[in-house]
C-alpha cells in the first residue's frame, strides 16, 4: 500500500450515512509518554468519519459490534470484527465507523517498538490480544506490570491471514465509474451503458481497469461489493438483505461471490462481533 494521500478520489465520494458525525483525530504525543503502549477505548454510539489524517505513532485500530473502512491512498481497506489494522506513524488516511460501534485503538511509540510493519497491515486481534491491550489501558499498572504485558503485545502482534484492501482506480478515463459505484455499490449499469454515458468504448474502460487495479469492470465492482456486504453483516443484515441491497439476483449469488473474494462463506468470519 502507498502512505500518501490520492489526489483524485476523495472521502466525499463516500456514501455518508444519516447522522454521521466527523470528528478530528487526536494523537498522544509520543515523545512526552513514558510508555510504548498508549491503549484506548470509546462507544462511538453514531456512524462516524474521520477525515483524512496522520499520526507521529504507529496505530492499531480494531472495532467490536460494526465495522471500521479506512481510505489509505489508492485504497479502500475494510476492518471487520475479529480483525484490526495497523497503521504506521505518517500514513495519511481518512475512517469510517459504523453506528453503535466499540472503536478501540493503540499507540505504539515507533522508536522504541520491536515489530514494524512498513505498510498498512491487518491484524489477528486474537482475545489473547484483546486481553493484552485492555490490561495496558488500566491506570493502576504499575512499571513492572506494564513492560511485561507490553512485550507479551509484541510477542503475539502477527498480520492477519487475509487482507481487507481494494484499489481504487484513479484513472480519469473510470474515476467517475469509481465515484459512482462508491456512493451506490448495487449500481447496475454495464460496460456498454458506461462508455455510452462517458463517450468512450467499452474496450477502454476494460483496459484502464486491468490496468489500474489488476482486475476486470466486473471483478473490481464485485470486490467493492463484497466489501460493502462486510459492513452490512456486522450491523446485523442477513445474507438475503445484503444480497437485495447490493443488486444480487439471489442469496447464493451473493455467497458465491462472497466465497470468490473472500475465500470463505459470509458466516465464516463471525461478523457480528
Amino acid at each position: 500500500m502507498v502512505a500518501h494521500v490520492h489526489a483524485g478520489l476523495s472521502l466525499s465520494t463516500w456514501r455518508r450515512d444519516p447522522g454521521t458525525v466527523v470528528r478530528r483525530a487526536v494523537t498522544p504525543a509520543g515523545d512526552s509518554t513514558p510508555h510504548v503502549i498508549v491503549a484506548e477505548s470509546e462507544t462511538t454510539g453514531v456512524p462516524t468519519e474521520w477525515p483524512p489524517h496522520s499520526h507521529p505513532m504507529h496505530e492499531l485500530v480494531w472495532a467490536r459490534g460494526g465495522t471500521l473502512t479506512s481510505r489509505i491512498g489508492k485504497h479502500i481497506v475494510t476492518v471487520p470484527p475479529g480483525f484490526g489494522l495497523w497503521l504506521p506513524a505518517g500514513v495519511v488516511h481518512g475512517g469510517r465507523l459504523t453506528a453503535a460501534s466499540q472503536l478501540s485503538n493503540a499507540f505504539f511509540a515507533p522508536d522504541r517498538t520491536p515489530v514494524q510493519f512498513a505498510e498498512p497491515t491487518s491484524i489477528a486481534m486474537t482475545p489473547l490480544l484483546e486481553s493484552l491491550l485492555e490490561r495496558l489501558r488500566r491506570s493502576d499498572l504499575d512499571a513492572g506490570a506494564r513492560v511485561r504485558t507490553e512485550t507479551v503485545v509484541f510477542d503475539v502482534l502477527e498480520p492477519a491471514d487475509r487482507q481487507f484492501a481494494l484499489e481504487l482506480p484513479g484513472d480519469p478515463r473510470i474515476d467517475t465509474i469509481a465515484e459512482a459505484l462508491l456512493r451506490d455499490p448495487s449500481d447496475e449499469r454495464g460496460l456498454q451503458e458506461w462508455a455510452a454515458l462517458l463517450g468512450v468504448s467499452d474496450r477502454t474502460i476494460t483496459r484502464a481497469f486491468r490496468e489500474a487495479t489488476g482486475l476486470s469492470f466486473a471483478q473490481w465492482r464485485q470486490a467493492l461489493r463484497i466489501h460493502q456486504a462486510l459492513t452490512l453483516l456486522s450491523e446485523g443484515a442477513d445474507v438475503r438483505e445484503v444480497s437485495e441491497r447490493l443488486g444480487y439476483s439471489q442469496p447464493s449469488t451473493f455467497i458465491a461471490a462472497f466465497r470468490r473474494v473472500m475465500k470463505v462463506t459470509p458466516g465464516a468470519l463471525s461478523l457480528r462481533g
